[in-house]
């Protein structure tokens, strides 16, 4: 590509180096698969009449022709509003599938649990792991070897990447993931942030906050607001896997249908079975990495994906870790302002031109490589459009040149900030991530005496007793995923944002996680020893005094604390399933690795 940005070049070619024998195994084997597990009729006549005896109507097309079947692998549940639309899709794609000559089959369900439902719950312990049994889920489901393509149904935070990590390991297939699409806005986003706050000083009951909630999460379809789920669908259209223009086209609409129908025209036309085949392996590259990596730090997406990219991207043999997307953020401006960082939700950012305007700055500006491979025919130039109905007809129209906010979303040439605003901090505590795109600049050095705490509740108990009111980092250890899964801590940002709106200078150090929906405290998180593992944060003790420089990318404890003893954790991982989890836990890698056990558990 010849206008590429010579840092975009060098990041990339770093990868494809340091990645080049993991990535050459990777293919051998996806080739390996596809030249012995190709066509459904190496399977025996038993095995094979098992495969498709609840197929009904497809049976005899299943059985003696060489027509394409489909697998689906599917993530519904009618508690997730995001998942909530897909109880009807596979009635409808096996339609689709038999328009254009082929069949499908449900090929397995995988969980898909809801962060916003167990946040700050003893379940939120499940949720990075989720991904791991996710991905598990789907090798099995796939397992069956019945199946010419993917079609991955998957939206919220650790589902899309559980999905992608397991269907890579199936890669001589192609693949595409069909969205459901957001919810229609509710109460205005600084309206919920304003009632959270008033509950957390004890200024408003349960009853309004509750209101509050329920005026902002009211129907089916994925949260508005730009956190993980969301991120996740940006992130399927600048990797190619999307259907152009799918991320956010509202549920139950003409438009998604017609979406949906051309997701299963277009599997149907990429397998290995036609002239145009673009396996699942070829189309997560390191490119295709790349571009998901610059997408978020232009969009301000979700921190969790610091942890997902590293994961999904070792599944396909692809080495990134968080100095690549540390020198990749040094050069991507910020050209969306989306609720937690902006006023409006994705909804009004779709409005406002969306991913086709993104797409088509960032291929403009030489920002993501537009020679990858993709679903598309056309490749990425086919993203920088928008889907639109003409009568019946699914067509895609140049999207817009300008943007239709630009409180929301501008051009690459004047962007909010010059930077994407997720930076790698290191020192002697460890190396950890700050997102200071929704920080005021001021805030961004932070030095003050630290509280240690263990647990998340016994930050909001001194909260409560006015034991914070003061200049403090809040360090919150023993959340990694060795010692409890690493769940995210949303139950801080009220109280820490009450500390700080009382004049005060206030920072959080920890090795759990804060997802996109974090908001305006500067954080250090996803600290990386984490505490049980041989971490720094073990070893501080109430009063310690600790730097937090986003601009130096610094994390330091000014105290000498050489020659102590690590604190003991009292970590209980019994009930809500937790004990069930225990493998994941004292197998789990690293935050920088993306917190897997089952990667690291396979070697890869």
């Amino acid at each position: 590509m010849s206008n590429l940005h010579p840092a975009i070049s060098r990041v990339t070619d770093r990868i494809i180096e340091k990645s080049k024998v993991t990535r050459a195994a990777y293919l051998a084997l996806m080739e390996r698969e596809g030249a012995n597990r190709g066509d459904r009729h190496f399977l025996s006549c038993s095995n094979l009449a098992h495969g498709f005896a609840g197929a009904e109507g497809d049976q005899q097309t299943i059985a003696f022709s060489r027509a394409l079947n489909l697998g689906i692998v599917t993530a519904y549940n009618d508690m997730l509003s995001a998942h909530q639309p897909y109880a009807r899709y596979p009635e409808a794609m096996k339609l689709y599938a038999r328009e254009v000559g082929a069949t499908a089959q449900v090929a397995g369900g995988v969980p898909a649990m809801c962060d916003g439902v167990t946040q700050g719950q003893d379940s939120m312990e499940l949720s990075l792991f989720s991904r791991d049994t996710i991905a598990l889920s789907t090798a099995v489901g796939l397992s069956h070897a019945m199946f010419d393509g993917m079609a991955l149904l998957g939206i919220c935070d650790k589902i899309v990447p559980g999905l992608l990590i397991g269907a890579l390991r199936f890669g001589h297939l192609p693949a595409v993931f069909v969205p459901s699409g957001p919810m229609p806005s509710g109460l205005a986003n600084k309206e919920k942030q304003k009632t959270r706050q008033l509950y957390a000083e004890g200024k408003v009951g349960r009853e309004e906050l509750l209101k509050s909630e329920m005026g902002s999460y009211h129907s089916p379809g994925t949260c508005t607001f730009y956190g993980t789920a969301n991120s996740n669908q940006m992130m399927m259209e600048l990797m190619g896997l999307h259907v152009p223009g799918s991320a956010f086209v509202p549920p139950n609409t003409p438009l998604r249908s017609a979406l949906t129908r051309e997701a299963i025209h277009r599997l149907a036309a990429i397998t290995h079975k036609g002239d145009d085949y673009r396996p699942l392996a070829r189309v997560v590259d390191e490119k295709a990495i790349v571009n998901a990596v610059v997408g978020l730090l232009a969009t301000g997406g979700s921190t969790n994906h610091a942890i997902h990219i590293p994961a999904m991207a070792r599944a396909a043999g692809i080495s990134i870790d968080w100095q690549d997307m540390d020198e990749l953020s040094a050069v991507v401006p910020m050209i969306a302002r989306v609720y937690p960082n902006g006023s409006g939700d994705v909804n009004h950012f779709h409005a406002a031109g969306g991913m086709g305007f993104v797409t088509r700055q960032l291929l403009d500006a030489g920002l993501i490589h537009g020679d990858t491979l993709t679903v598309a025919k056309g490749g990425m130039a086919d993203y920088a459009a928008e889907p639109v109905l003409d009568g019946d007809a699914l067509v895609w129209k140049p999207s817009p040149t300008a943007s239709g906010d630009d409180t929301m979303l501008r051009p690459v040439t004047s962007p909010f900030t010059e930077d994407g605003g997720m930076r790698l901090i290191t020192g002697n505590l460890g190396r950890a991530t700050f997102k200071t795109s929704a920080v005021d600049k001021e805030r961004w050095m932070i030095e003050a005496p630290v509280r240690v705490f263990d647990c998340q509740e016994a930050v909001q108990e001194a909260f409560k007793a006015g034991e914070l009111d003061r200049d403090v980092i809040v360090v919150v250890r023993f959340q990694g995923p060795r010692a409890n899964g690493m769940p995210e801590l949303h139950k801080l940002t009220p109280p820490l944002g009450v500390l700080q709106d009382k004049g005060f200078r206030v920072a959080l150090v920890t090795d759990g996680r804060m997802s996109g929906a974090s908001g305006k405290v500067p954080a250090a998180i996803h600290v990386t020893p984490e505490a049980l593992n041989g971490g720094a944060l073990a070893l501080l003790r109430d009063g310690d005094v600790v730097r937090l420089c986003a601009n130096k990318g610094s994390l330091e404890v000014l105290t000498d604390i050489a020659g102590r003893e690590a604190a003991v954790p009292h970590v209980n991982s019994q009930g809500m399933g937790r004990e069930l989890f225990a493998m994941f836990r004292n197998f789990a890698d690293g935050a920088e690795h993306g917190g897997s056990a089952m990667l690291a558990v396979a070697g890869l």
